[in-house]
Parts: structure tokens; sequence; C-alpha cells
């Protein structure tokens, strides 16, 4: 089982309409049986909590299906964890000092860093929370362009892993 966790702030808004988007992608790939999606906060502010109301709304006008709790991001996961991408250049530093290990840091990455058309000054996926309705519109945007590279990308190291 190859395993991808998305990290936000809060794990409200960005971090689990991330989950929702690539999980679907998966199953559309077919590799549903081997590739978990799940997400999480870099804080706990929210833990139980569920998906922002505008961030399921945007979701299922959009055709995907949410079921979310909130939780925050443990030091203890990376073991278990193949890929954790962070959705903000703030989560990335976050999560890469939280890492145990060189090894573990190196499994963090920005989103964006799968979308081939964002410029590299603009890596982050902008927080949503505090803004209108079309802040989610733009941050579900950003997710679905970058998800086609992360599911090449997620390919490709589950053919490493298996040779």
């Amino acid at each position: 089982m190859y395993r991808v966790c998305f990290v936000c702030t809060g794990n409200i808004c960005r971090s689990p309409m991330a989950e929702s988007v690539f999980r679907t992608h998966v199953a559309r790939a077919g590799l549903d049986t081997l590739v978990e999606v799940e997400s999480a906060g870099t804080g706990g502010w929210h833990e139980g909590d569920g998906a922002d109301p505008r961030a399921v709304s945007v979701l299922e006008a959009a055709g995907y299906v949410q079921d979310h709790r909130a939780r925050q991001f443990r030091s203890s996961w990376f073991a278990r964890l193949d890929l954790v991408i962070a959705l903000d250049a703030g989560h990335l530093r976050d999560l890469r000092a939280l890492a145990p290990t060189p090894q573990d840091a190196a499994k963090v990455r920005l989103l964006r860093s799968y979308d081939p058309a964002a410029a590299t000054a603009q890596t982050d996926v902008p927080d949503p929370y505090y803004g209108p309705l079309a802040g989610f519109e733009s941050c579900l945007a950003l997710v679905e362009a970058a998800s086609p590279g992360l599911l090449d990308a997620v390919r490709e190291a589950m053919k490493e892993h298996t040779a």
C-alpha cells in the first residue's frame, strides 16, 4: 500500500479538499486498493470537526464525495507514510522540521510542484478560510490542476517500490 497524506493548517479546508479530489483520481485510475489517501493539519484546533461547509459545498458541486474529520499530523506518522503533501510553504517548513529523519523530511513535497503550469514563485495553495466562497473554488481549481501530475508521480514511485 502506498500512503499519501495532505497537510494544511487546520485540516478543514485545503487538505480535506485535496484528499477528496486525489482519492477520486486514484479511484478513477483503478488504484484505490493500492493507494491510501488521507489528510491532517499542522495544528489541532479543529480536531474532530468536519470540513468547512464552504469546502463541502464546493466539493459536492464538483461531484466529489467527502466524509471528513479533522486531525493533527503527528511526527510518528512519517514511518507509515510514503508521501506528505504540504499545501503551502509554511506547511512544508513545519513538516520538514517535524520529520524525525532526513529521509522523512524528503517525503514532504508541495502540492503545486506537481502542476506543470504553476510558476515556481506561486507554489502555495492560498488559504480560503477567511475569505468568500470564491477562494474555495480557486482552491479546488489549484488542487485539480496538480492532481494528474501527483498521480503520475505516485504511479512512478509505486513502480520503483516493486522493482
